[in-house]
């Protein structure tokens, strides 16, 4: 379904948890559950996620994970502080102990000056701290741009499970 080299880091994100005892919550926008369905492609994945929250809209991510609709409001739902409290709100609001968050623009309409299609926000949180990471990857296609979301996820959270 998904490319080896996402499949691969799936895998290692699975295996890296598993054996260090952490269960992982996503947090997906613009991917639409594509990282939580990415981890569970692999066998086993049961022992490591504990659930994916898909908040495409600004009241899901308000609703669903706690992020603030006046930091949305300030910053826009394409943005660091917005991502931030995604990934937070993923550990707080489940199971997990470490999380990842995504919130983009995948096209091909929504984009601006401001905020181009191609833009997307990162930001995992587990007991390693919280960090944010910014891409542009351009007009990639929807699915183009999608696809290297997940791979970028997949590695922030090997990056906060310490894989």
């Amino acid at each position: 379904m998904f490319p080896d080299d996402i499949d691969v880091l799936a895998r290692r994100v699975v295996e890296t948890a598993v054996a260090r005892g952490l269960m992982i919550a996503t947090a997906e926008s613009c991917t639409g559950g594509l990282v939580a369905g990415a981890l569970t492609a692999v066998p086993g994945s049961s022992a490591a996620l504990d659930r994916g929250f898909v908040t495409y809209s600004n009241t899901a991510k308000c609703e669903m994970l706690g992020v603030a609709a006046d930091l949305i409001e300030a910053h826009g739902a394409v943005s660091e502080p917005v991502a931030r409290a995604m990934a937070e709100g993923g550990v707080n609001r489940s199971a997990a102990t470490v999380s990842v968050a995504v919130t983009g623009v995948a096209g091909p309409g929504g984009g601006s000056d401001e905020k181009p299609i191609g833009l997307v926000h990162f930001a995992a949180f587990g007991p390693s701290g919280l960090i944010h990471a910014e891409h542009r990857f351009g007009d990639l296609g929807r699915e183009g741009i999608r696809l290297e979301s997940v791979r970028v996820a997949l590695r922030l959270l090997l990056d906060r499970i310490g894989g």
